[in-house]
C-alpha cells in the first residue's frame, strides 16, 4: 500500500468524517455525480449515481461505485438527450432505496467532491429525508465554487467588474485544464472527468494558503 493510503488510513476512522486540520493531500475523497430525470428536486429523481475515491490527489481506479436505479419518477425526453439513459435500461434495476446505504458506505471517511453539487445534494437528501429520516452527514466540497475562488484570487478579488465570464459548467472547465471529454458519458464518467479537475485544483491550492480539510471546506461549501 502506497504511502497515501497508510496516512489515509492513520488519520480516519472507519466510520468518521476526516480531520479537520489532516492537510489536504491526505485526505480520502469521494468524487460523486448523479443522473437526473429532470432538474426539479420537488417532481424529479435520480437514474444513476456514479463516484470514484480519490486518497489526496490521487485517483483510485480500483475504488469506484456506479448504480443505475430505477427513477421514482419517469424519465423524460429533455433529461435523455442528457444522459442518454432510456427507460428500458432502467427496467429492473434496483430502487435508490436499495442502493444508498452501499452509496453511503462508499463515502464514509471522506470529503465528498462534486460539480454543481447542491443539485445532487438536493435529490440526495431527499430520498434519504423519505427513506431514513436524516441528511447526507459528510463534508462536502463543490468545484463549481473552488474555481470561482481560485479565479477571485487570480483577479485580486475583483470578479464582480470583471467584463470576462468564462463557462462553468463541467466540460468547459474540463477542456480549460486539457481533461480529455469522450462524446459519451454517464455518472461515473462525468465523477472521473470531476476528480481529474479536483486533482488539478489540490496541486494549486496549496501556493494560495489553503493547506488543511478545514481551509478547503470553508471556500468550495456548495
Amino acid at each position: 500500500m502506497n504511502a497515501v493510503m497508510e496516512l489515509f488510513k492513520r488519520h480516519v476512522a472507519d466510520d468518521a468524517c476526516p480531520d479537520p486540520t489532516l492537510p489536504i493531500g491526505q485526505c480520502r475523497y469521494v468524487v460523486m455525480d448523479t443522473e437526473l430525470t429532470g432538474l426539479d428536486v420537488k417532481k424529479d429523481s435520480i437514474v444513476s449515481v456514479g463516484a470514484v475515491a480519490m486518497a489526496g490527489g490521487k485517483i483510485i481506479l480500483g475504488e469506484t461505485f456506479y448504480e443505475m436505479v430505477f427513477p421514482e419518477t419517469a424519465l423524460r425526453s429533455e433529461s435523455i438527450v442528457i444522459h442518454g439513459i432510456m427507460p428500458s435500461e432502467v427496467v429492473g434495476k434496483p430502487s435508490i432505496g436499495a442502493v444508498l446505504d452501499d452509496l453511503l458506505k462508499f463515502c464514509e471517511g471522506a470529503v465528498v467532491v462534486g460539480h454543481f453539487l447542491s443539485l445532487d445534494l438536493a435529490f440526495l437528501n431527499k430520498e434519504m429525508k423519505r427513506l431514513q429520516g436524516r441528511r447526507f452527514r459528510q463534508p462536502v466540497a463543490d468545484t463549481l465554487r473552488l474555481n470561482e475562488w481560485m479565479q477571485d484570487q487570480s483577479r485580486g478579488g475583483r470578479s464582480q467588474y470583471d467584463a470576462y465570464e468564462e463557462n462553468k459548467d463541467l466540460f468547459s472547465l474540463a477542456k480549460k485544464y486539457h481533461i480529455q471529454v469522450s462524446a459519451a458519458h454517464n455518472a461515473l464518467m462525468d465523477a472521473f472527468i470531476t476528480a481529474q479537475l479536483f486533482q488539478r485544483f489540490l496541486s494549486f491550492l496549496p501556493s494560495l494558503g489553503v493547506r488543511t480539510v478545514k481551509d478547503l471546506l470553508r471556500i468550495a461549501k456548495p
